[in-house]
């Protein structure tokens, strides 16, 4: 039987990309991004519930990620969900949400209105097995 998980969030990034190397080389990028919601409470006032989520990113995206995305970017996110479950200093078991990308766009724009960040000026990477892509704005079925 099929199966699909799939995420897509537009939000703030909340801290500065960090960005390490596995054992055997390869790049991981790590970096938080927030969404808000607004409801009305049942009283009737306005509501904003913001949600947190941790993004990762491998490889040739990691890499564009630190050239392009900043605390307090806006980005789109495109990628799967991943829970995993570790045990605090505390001795309490957690559990995280991660956003595992395969597109990242900056949504910023410069003073002149171009683009800035995923491929601008350039073709999209895309590759097999793991490996992420920059979307094209271009390619964006929204403004």
């Amino acid at each position: 039987m099929a199966s699909v998980n799939k995420i897509i969030v537009i939000g703030n990034v909340g801290r500065d990309p960090e960005l390490r190397y596995t054992a055997n080389g390869k790049s991981m990028v790590t970096f938080s991004i927030a969404t808000n919601h607004n409801y009305q409470n049942p009283s009737g006032e306005w509501q904003e519930q913001t949600e947190w989520f941790r993004v990762i990113a491998w490889n040739q995206l990691a890499e564009r990620v630190m050239e392009r995305i900043q605390k307090g970017s806006q980005a789109y996110v495109e990628g799967r969900l991943q829970t995993r479950v570790w045990t605090g200093n505390d001795g309490k078991e957690r559990k995280d949400v991660e956003i595992i990308a395969n597109s990242i766009l900056s949504l910023d724009r410069r003073a002149g209105g171009d683009m800035v960040g995923a491929a601008q000026g350039a073709a999209p990477a895309r590759r097999g097995g793991g490996d992420t892509e920059f979307v094209d704005p271009d390619d964006l079925p929204f403004d």
